[in-house]
């Protein structure tokens, strides 16, 4: 395959994946771009590796986990837009919006391993070798990381409200 082949193939599903990683469509776009071009400056080596989709994830992932030395100014925050081909009622919105505000809060690996699991559908193995640790390291970031998540979406206890108004004995 060349490079322009897998550039029209390639490129728009790890833009996608760039996005929900990140949480940001612009900053994706930047992630991309560098990856793309990395990609092609090595592209006779890559294009013999068993999975070059793989390498390219690895790419991102490392531009995300590093994105402090490269946009120490930029803080990302989760601007992911919602899928216009389907539709979304209030209720989707509200539960996507605070799964977006909780994944930005947990530590960068942490989120790499549950966007790799949940939305790349990579297994343990692989994302170990994506972020270079052991497969013992993703189980323990994922239980983390859902643990967190299952605390900060867990509906909030119901206070009652104090009655107004006098009570009156009829």
């Amino acid at each position: 395959m060349t490079f322009e082949e897998w550039t029209r193939q390639g490129v728009p599903k790890l833009l996608r994946f760039a996005t929900v990683l990140c949480g940001d469509g612009h900053l994706a776009e930047d992630m991309v771009q560098d990856a793309v071009i990395k990609a092609q400056r090595n592209w006779d080596r890559i294009q013999q590796a068993d999975r070059p989709d793989a390498y390219l994830r690895k790419i991102v992932v490392n531009e995300y986990l590093s994105w402090r030395r490269k946009w120490s100014r930029f803080i990302p925050r989760p601007q992911i837009d919602p899928d216009s081909s389907a539709p979304d009622h209030a209720v989707r919105y509200a539960d996507r919006d605070q799964l977006i505000a909780e994944l930005a809060k947990l530590p960068r690996r942490q989120r790499a391993v549950l966007v790799l699991r949940f939305y790349g559908g990579l297994s343990d193995p692989e994302i170990a070798e994506t972020l270079g640790c052991s497969a013992s390291t993703v189980r323990a970031y994922a239980s983390r990381a859902l643990a967190t998540l299952r605390v900060g979406m867990a509906p909030s206890p119901t206070v009652p409200r104090p009655r107004t108004g006098a009570n009156h004995a009829h």
